[in-house]
């Protein structure tokens, strides 16, 4: 399994516009955070970061936003130190977090022109309309923020976020607790926000939110980024595909001959489970039904099916437990 080696004096890829490097986090109670992580993130791509919780995720973010800062490593956002030039990196930088805390007495106009001049950018009100209007937001402008639901207060996040046209943005878990429907609106926008230029980091439990938006992954356990591969190489790498027949007449054990194949015998001996891997040129696929029949083992249907990227998920974090 490939894995993150610490490379904290290596320099940034020409192509980054997030360079981390060697960045630990230890708490005074001892409690080790983030292990030395190093990553690149690329301009213009979509990453998704994923891991269970407690693997560091809103960690790692917070130390590259600046809000808390790390025991150790460095961060660059587009050449800028997080640590030594604040302001300049911050400003490149628009944050959705997980909490829906806003100023909840506050219009929702009146919020995100805040938000646009907390960052010093001039007034500029056919931006920050065509981002209420991007995100169906322009007809509750006038209303305050505590009488929208949880799914439009979630869109005002995104909107103070982009408020001040960040070139980087994370989304922080950005569509838990929210409705399918807007969840896929969601994907919409920041797909449009990468043909923009925008450089998208989220962090997700949905795998298949990750599986429809990201160009990479990175997977984070206990503190260590343990994967960041491209998606389709990442799938292709570690997805298995498996051959399920269901057979004529149940079996009680799966037969000595059969005993140096990848099989499985469902709990009650109707099904037989063939794992192949994906990258193989021969999948044995063959082999196994000559044999089969030569054994006089029969089966009345079969199907294949490939690993999802939950599935490569899971098995990654287990192997690391």
């Amino acid at each position: 399994m490939p894995v993150i080696e610490s490379r904290p004096d290596a320099a940034p890829s020409a192509e980054a516009i997030v360079s981390i490097r060697g960045v630990s986090k230890t708490y005074k109670s001892g409690f080790q955070a983030l292990k030395r992580v190093d990553l690149d993130i690329r301009r213009g791509e979509i990453f998704a970061l994923l891991g269970p919780n407690g693997a560091g995720k809103t960690t790692l973010i917070s130390i590259v936003c600046g809000i808390v800062t790390g025991s150790e490593g460095n961060v660059l956002v587009d050449g800028h130190d997080i640590a030594h030039d604040f302001r300049s990196a911050r400003s490149l930088i628009g944050l959705v977090p997980q909490e829906l805390s806003t100023d909840a007495f506050e219009s929702v106009w009146a919020t995100v022109k805040f938000s646009r001049g907390l960052f010093g950018r001039a007034p500029d009100p056919a931006y920050l309309e065509r981002v209420l209007r991007d995100l169906s937001l322009w007809e509750k402008r006038d209303a305050k923020i505590m009488t929208l639901s949880g799914g439009m207060k979630r869109r005002v996040l995104i909107a103070k976020a982009l408020a001040h046209e960040p070139r980087v943005l994370f989304l922080d878990e950005p569509t838990a607790g929210v409705d399918v429907e807007l969840r896929h609106d969601m994907w919409q926008m920041v797909h449009k926000l990468r043909e923009a230029g925008v450089t998208i980091i989220l962090t997700t439990h949905y795998i298949e939110e990750a599986e429809e938006m990201a160009d990479r992954i990175g997977v984070i356990s206990r503190g260590e980024l343990i994967v960041v591969e491209e998606k389709t190489t990442l799938m292709r790498k570690l997805g298995k595909k498996q051959l399920s027949l269901q057979l004529q007449s149940p079996l009680s054990a799966i037969p000595a001959d059969l005993a140096d194949l990848p099989l499985e015998l469902s709990a009650d001996g109707q099904q037989l489970v063939y794992t192949f891997d994906t990258q193989t040129e021969e999948t044995g696929i063959a082999p196994l039904l000559r044999r089969l029949s030569e054994l006089g083992i029969d089966f009345k249907d079969l199907h294949s099916s490939e690993s999802s990227l939950e599935d490569i998920f899971v098995s990654l974090v287990r192997s690391r437990a």
